[in-house]
């Protein structure tokens, strides 16, 4: 068996051969990783527009999520996003349980409110983005159990 020959040149022309494939790798999966995220279905029930903003709707459980632009993935800040359950305060259409939240900094939205009960045999969230910048986006995260003390939804942003 022989060795195969290497090089300076050989190694050279290989390493920036494969240097050029590891740059291109990770763009295409990027663009790939931010695609707009689609409304959910019975996400719009009982939504209620221009929800007021709030700090907080209740205590020990918390609704988090980011806001990131499609495309290029960053972070939308003062976006705002409308948040709403059933709760041990009443059901969806109760008012206590309708609110709005702004991003922060890096995209990032957080409410506390009472604990989320099941609804129609299910304990989930709705949270809505439905300001002109940008494509409306109904989500409806449906959490594992009805102890859990957090649920999370992220949105990325198509422009309207």
């Amino acid at each position: 068996m022989t060795a195969p020959f290497y090089n300076r040149r050989s190694f050279l022309i290989t390493a920036g051969l494969a240097g050029a494939g590891a740059l291109q790798w990770p763009i295409g999966a990027l663009a790939q990783a931010y695609q707009p995220t689609q409304t959910m279905r019975g996400g719009a029930n009982n939504y209620r527009p221009g929800a007021p903003l709030v700090d907080k709707l209740g205590n020990g459980f918390f609704v988090r999520g980011k806001v990131l632009r499609a495309g290029d993935g960053a972070p939308l800040r003062n976006v705002r996003i409308q948040i709403w359950a059933a709760t041990t305060l009443g059901g969806e259409r109760e008012p206590r349980n309708h609110g709005s939240v702004l991003t922060g900094e890096g995209g990032q939205f957080e409410l506390e409110m009472e604990q989320i009960v099941p609804n129609f045999g299910q304990p989930h969230a709705h949270l809505a983005y439905d300001d002109a910048d940008f494509k409306t986006v109904f989500l409806r995260p449906v959490m594992p159990s009805a102890s859990d003390t957090s649920v999370t939804a992220d949105f990325v942003l198509a422009p309207a």
